[in-house]
C-alpha cells in the first residue's frame, strides 16, 4: 500500500479514535468518582431519612454499581446477587436436603433390657447402646467422672470399648416431657454436621433409662475460662477465634441445613472447647426445626436469662433472628469479659458510642490489658451492636455477621443491609499479643 493511503488513513482515523478515548475516560471518572459519592450521600443522609427509604435507596445504586462495573472489566465475579457459600472446610457432611426428619423409631419397650436402634433422617444410623457398657464406660457413673449437670439430664465422661471418649448424658427421670426433649434432641443431633457442632455417637434406652451418647470435647465451657478467675485471662486471639468459630456454626444450623434448627439457648456454658480452643456449638434440648415457609415459631418461652431476645420474651414468637441476639450476648462476653444478665442493656448505649467515637476501651476486658487487636475489636464491637438491635428485622444474619465482621471479602450485596452502621468496617489483620496470666 503507498505511504499516502497510509498516513490519509491513520489521520481521519486519528479524531475518531481520540472520541473513543475521552468517551472512555469519561465513563471511567463517572463511574470511580460519582459512585463513591453517591455511596458517601446515602450514608451520610441515613440519619435523616426513614430506614426503609435509605434501604431501598441504597440497593438501586448497588445494583448499578455492580453491573456497570461488571459490565466494564467484562468480570463474571461482579454481580448483584448473593453468592451462597458452602463453607467446604467447615462442614463435614452435608445432610441431604428431604423433608422434615421422622421420628427416632423404636424397638422394644422402654422398660425392656434390649437396646433401642436409633433411626433418623437420610438412612443414618446411629450406634445402639447397652446400658450396661455405658455403666462400664462411666465407672459405673462415678461422681468423678461428672462433666456437669442441667435441668434434666447429668452429663459423664466415658470411655468406650473401642477407647473412644465421649461425653454420656443421661436424664434424672423420665416422664413424658423428658422423653419428648430427649427424643428431640437426639433427632436434632443425628441431623446436623458440622465441625463447629457437638457430633453424635449413638444413644441408650434400656431398662428405663435413656442416654445420649455424643463427641467429648475436652477442654470445657466458654463460661469456665471467662469466669472463673482462677483460671489464665483467655487470650484474645482465642476470644476472636470462638467468635468466628460460633457464627459458622450458627450460619450452618440457620442456612444449610434442611430443614433449618433454631437451637435456643446459644450461650457460654453451651459453646464447648477443645484443646487448641476451638469452638463446638452443644446442648440441643430445647432447639427447634423451622421451615423456609415460616416466619417464626409461636412457643412457650424457654433459654437462659440475659440472652433471650425482647421480641421472644415477649410474645413468645421465635425466630433465627433470637438466636442472633443470643450470639450477641456472647460477643459482649467476649468483649468485655462480663457476666450476661442484664449485659445487652448496660452495653448498648456504651456500643453506640464507641463506633461514632471509635474508643473501646471502655468496653473492653480489663484482665486483657493491651493485648488485643484493635481492628478486630472494633469489628467485634460494631457486630455486637447490629446483633442487639431491639428490632429483629434490622439484626443481620449469621452469614452476614460472618462475612460482615470476621472475613478479609465484604460483598456489596451484604453492606447494604447495614450501610450506616458497618460500611467503614476495614480489613482485618493477625498479629497477636498473648496476654499475661492472671
Amino acid at each position: 500500500m503507498p505511504n499516502c493511503l497510509r498516513h490519509a488513513g491513520f489521520f481521519l482515523g486519528l479524531p475518531f479514535a481520540l472520541a473513543s478515548m475521552v468517551i472512555t475516560m469519561f465513563i471511567t471518572v463517572f463511574i470511580f468518582i460519582f459512585m463513591p459519592l453517591a455511596w458517601t450521600l446515602c450514608c451520610c443522609c441515613s440519619c435523616c431519612c426513614p430506614y426503609h427509604k435509605m434501604r431501598e435507596v441504597v440497593k438501586i445504586l448497588a445494583t448499578i454499581h455492580l453491573y456497570v462495573v461488571g459490565w466494564f472489566t467484562c468480570d463474571p465475579l461482579w454481580s448483584s446477587e448473593p453468592v451462597k457459600e458452602n463453607r467446604p472446610d467447615d462442614v463435614v457432611g452435608m445432610a441431604p436436603q428431604l423433608s422434615p426428619p421422622l421420628p427416632i423409631t423404636a424397638i422394644g419397650s422402654k422398660n425392656s433390657s434390649s437396646p433401642i436402634s436409633l433411626t433418623v433422617l437420610a438412612g443414618l444410623t446411629k450406634r445402639s447402646f447397652t446400658y450396661q457398657e455405658l455403666v462400664i464406660a462411666t465407672n459405673n457413673f462415678s461422681a468423678v467422672n461428672l462433666l456437669g449437670e442441667g435441668g434434666f439430664s447429668h452429663v459423664y465422661k466415658g470411655t468406650l470399648s473401642n477407647g473412644t471418649e465421649a461425653a454420656i448424658k443421661r436424664l434424672k427421670d423420665t416422664s413424658k416431657q423428658t422423653d419428648v426433649e430427649f427424643m428431640k434432641e437426639a433427632d436434632i443431633l443425628s441431623l446436623v454436621h458440622h465441625r463447629h457442632l457437638v457430633s453424635l455417637i449413638g444413644c441408650c434406652i434400656s431398662e428405663g433409662n435413656w442416654l445420649l451418647v455424643c463427641e467429648y470435647v475436652p477442654n470445657k465451657t466458654l463460661k469456665f475460662h471467662l469466669h472463673d478467675r482462677e483460671q489464665p485471662t483467655l487470650a484474645w486471639k482465642d476470644r476472636f477465634r470462638i467468635a468466628l468459630d460460633s457464627a459458622k456454626g450458627l450460619a450452618y444450623l440457620h442456612e444449610d441445613c434442611q430443614p433449618r434448627v433454631i437451637h435456643r439457648d446459644i450461650k457460654a456454658a453451651n459453646i464447648l472447647l477443645d484443646h487448641s480452643f476451638r469452638a463446638k456449638i452443644a446442648d440441643f434440648g430445647i432447639a427447634k426445626h423451622f421451615s423456609d415457609e415460616k416466619t417464626h415459631i409461636s412457643t412457650v418461652v424457654k433459654g437462659t436469662h440475659g440472652y433471650l431476645s425482647p421480641e421472644y420474651v415477649s410474645t413468645g414468637k421465635l425466630t433465627d433472628k433470637s438466636d442472633v441476639f443470643s450470639y450477641g450476648v456472647l460477643l459482649l462476653e467476649l468483649i468485655t469479659g462480663r457476666r450476661p444478665v442484664h449485659l445487652a442493656d448496660w452495653a448498648r448505649p456504651l456500643l453506640k458510642q464507641a463506633l461514632e467515637d471509635g474508643k473501646y476501651d471502655v468496653l473492653v476486658d480489663p484482665f486483657l490489658e493491651s493485648y488485643y487487636n484493635p481492628i478486630e475489636l472494633e469489628r467485634m464491637v460494631a457486630c455486637a451492636y447490629a446483633c442487639l438491635y431491639h428490632s429483629a428485622s434490622l439484626r443481620p444474619s449469621m452469614s452476614q455477621v460472618i462475612c460482615l465482621s470476621f472475613t478479609h471479602h465484604i460483598p456489596f450485596f451484604v453492606m447494604i443491609d447495614h450501610v450506616p452502621l458497618l460500611v467503614n468496617c476495614l480489613l482485618l489483620t493477625h498479629h497477636y499479643v498473648d496476654p499475661p496470666n492472671h
